[in-house]
């Protein structure tokens, strides 16, 4: 009987120590996440957007250099690096891909039909063909989407509140973001709807931002919508810089754009964005597959205006317009 109870302890011993050694092993895994996006690295991740995505993972568990590695990929402004960035994550064989912004997503997606994608951030996935529907994406990606159609419409209805006799708005464009497409639409309808008419204006780069300028001005344009690019996110310090110099009221589609010196802007909170996008991550690398996990808009946009900038154009910014804002830089 003691023999028995000796190899029933054993067994049962041997048991639980091969489970400790299964998990020690799935616990030792070390997960490899790729990130693509169209903007060059940060000076620091803690202030920025991307840094937002880090936090999260580590809130989620996950310790770079423990048991994560994020394979960071920055074009530096430069759409045509896209794809052979996508493809070095490829060839990593990375776990999950984010990526930020819609250039970056369809660059994803030509890279690979297997490798889990989640979008940090893009403007339309449904229109642009990333997923089936935002219920139920049918695919290899998913994540979480700006809602910019939206966002743009309110953009011009605000500086319609502030400027009211305005007569004709400029519009900065990407031609390489088709994404921008349906929201160049709804401010194109937006905006014969109430009688002003509309200058799109095309730019790549900072030069041709500082192109599209000039002829904003050239043109008479009264006021200017920069609706969200990886490329103007870049160069947001210079766009604001330019409509202070042709005096003209200004509103982006991402908060970083007032504290660049813009006028205003609305948007989603996309450091939430690129937390949430952890999420998703997490989700997938626990066995969760991109086509069951329903795409996420912002439930919340959030009002940025910046006084200073108004007082030096000699704009008086509506009461009810600041009392909307979520913040009022001074």
């Amino acid at each position: 009987m003691k023999n028995r109870r000796k190899l029933v302890v054993a067994l049962g011993a041997s048991s639980l120590l091969a489970s400790l050694g299964s998990l020690a092993q799935a616990s030792g895994k070390v997960w490899r996440v790729g990130f693509l996006t169209l903007r060059s690295r940060p000076d620091s991740f803690d202030t920025n957007v991307f840094g937002a995505f880090r936090a999260g993972m580590r809130e989620l568990g996950y310790v770079e250099g423990r048991n994560l590695i994020i394979e960071w990929r920055f074009a530096d402004g430069n759409s045509e690096r896209l794809a052979g960035l996508a493809a070095e994550l490829v060839k990593l064989n990375v776990d999950v891909i984010v990526t930020a912004a819609s250039q970056p997503t369809g660059a994803a997606q030509k890279a690979t039909t297997t490798i889990p994608i989640v979008m940090g951030s893009a403007g339309d996935p449904v229109a642009s063909g990333f997923v089936q529907s935002l219920a139920r994406p049918g695919g290899n990606i998913t994540g979480v989407s700006e809602n910019a159609a939206d966002i743009v419409a309110k953009l011009l209805e605000m500086l319609v509140t502030i400027r009211p006799k305005l007569s004709l708005v400029a519009v900065l464009t990407n031609p390489d973001n088709p994404a921008l497409a349906t929201r160049l639409k709804v401010i194109q309808d937006a905006a014969k709807s109430i009688g002003v008419a509309t200058l799109f204006t095309e730019a790549r780069n900072a030069k041709e931002i500082g192109d599209a300028f000039a002829l904003m001005a050239l043109k008479k344009a009264e006021a200017v919508i920069v609706p969200t690019d990886p490329v103007f996110i870049q160069q947001w310090r210079l766009i604001a810089d330019l409509a202070a110099k042709y005096r003209l009221p200004s509103t982006g589609g991402s908060g970083e754009y007032p504290q660049a010196g813009g006028l205003l802007s609305y948007a989603p909170n996309f450091f939430d964005n690129f937390r949430r996008s952890a999420t998703y991550v997490d989700k997938i690398l626990k066995g969760a597959k991109p086509a069951d996990l329903p795409v996420e808009q912002p439930a919340k946009f959030e009002l940025v205006i910046n006084l200073k900038t108004a007082r030096a154009l000699g704009l008086p910014i509506p009461p009810p317009l600041l009392l909307r804002a979520d913040e009022v830089i001074q």
